[in-house]
Formats: C-alpha cells, sequence, structure tokens
C-alpha cells in the first residue's frame, strides 16, 4: 500500500486485440528520508481498474494504492539496460484527509479495545516468535 499524489493525467491504451484497457499514470510518493525528495513511479492498472483510473483519478489528487511492486528492465539508448520499478494495481482508495483520519482513528481504538480485551482474557498466552521461513530448503536444486 502506497499513498500517492498523481503528477501526470492517466493514459489509456488497450491489448492487441482491442479488449483490455490498459491505464498507466505517474504519481509520486514521500521518501523515507524527511530531507530526500519524493520518488516517482509507474502505476499501471488493467481491466475495470484502467477505467477507473481514467474516469476519476486527476492531477494532484491523493489516492491510497494497493497492488505489487515489479522491477523491469528496460534497454537505453546507449544500448545499456536500466531498471525500472513499476506498481501494478489491484485496489484503489480516493484519499481525503478527513475521511482517512478519521478511518484510521476508529480502526485503530477498535484494535486497541479489541487488543486490551484479548490482553484481559490470555495473560497466559505466549507469541510464537518463530520465523515464517523455515530454516530448512525444500527447493531441488
Amino acid at each position: 500500500m502506497l499513498e500517492v499524489l498523481v503528477k501526470k493525467v492517466p493514459t489509456v491504451r488497450f491489448t492487441q486485440d482491442n479488449k483490455t484497457p490498459l491505464a498507466e499514470v505517474e504519481v509520486e510518493f514521500d521518501s523515507l528520508r524527511a530531507d530526500d525528495p519524493p520518488c516517482a513511479i509507474k502505476v499501471v492498472g488493467w481491466g475495470k481498474l484502467a477505467e477507473e483510473l481514467k474516469n476519476t483519478v486527476q492531477v494532484n489528487s491523493k489516492l491510497v494504492i494497493e497492488g505489487r511492486l515489479r522491477m523491469n528492465t528496460v534497454p537505453r539508448q546507449d544500448g545499456t539496460k536500466e531498471k525500472k520499478a513499476e506498481f501494478t494495481l489491484s485496489r484503489i482508495h480516493p484519499f481525503s484527509s478527513n475521511t482517512a483520519v478519521s478511518s484510521i482513528a476508529s480502526q485503530t481504538q477498535s484494535n486497541i479495545k479489541s487488543d486490551s480485551a484479548n490482553s484481559l482474557n490470555n495473560e497466559g498466552v505466549k507469541w510464537d516468535s518463530s520465523p515464517l521461513v523455515p530454516d530448512t530448503d525444500d527447493i531441488p536444486f
């Protein structure tokens, strides 16, 4: 998930069979360090998400996007290759500071309430801190 600011108008094109829409839009997001400039990335949406990008997203819109990050290798004019990040959408959430803050606050409050209720009921419970990836490797190569 990323909170982004739309920098360019979404462009829409269609696959070779002219059936599936594909939208691309350039967005930027804050870097992790306060003194670094914002980072830019290309966001790609397919099908209904492409139509939603085209119909609802404007320059300077704030969005929260969900999806997956992919690295593409792109040839340069000098013959070398460059890696570029691309974000493929799975969901779009329009962002407004009022609704986002109140939504986050209500979710946080409900999580705190349920966590405190659970901790009262499960005082002797210990967390399983074992790694998610097993120590053994069963890949046959």
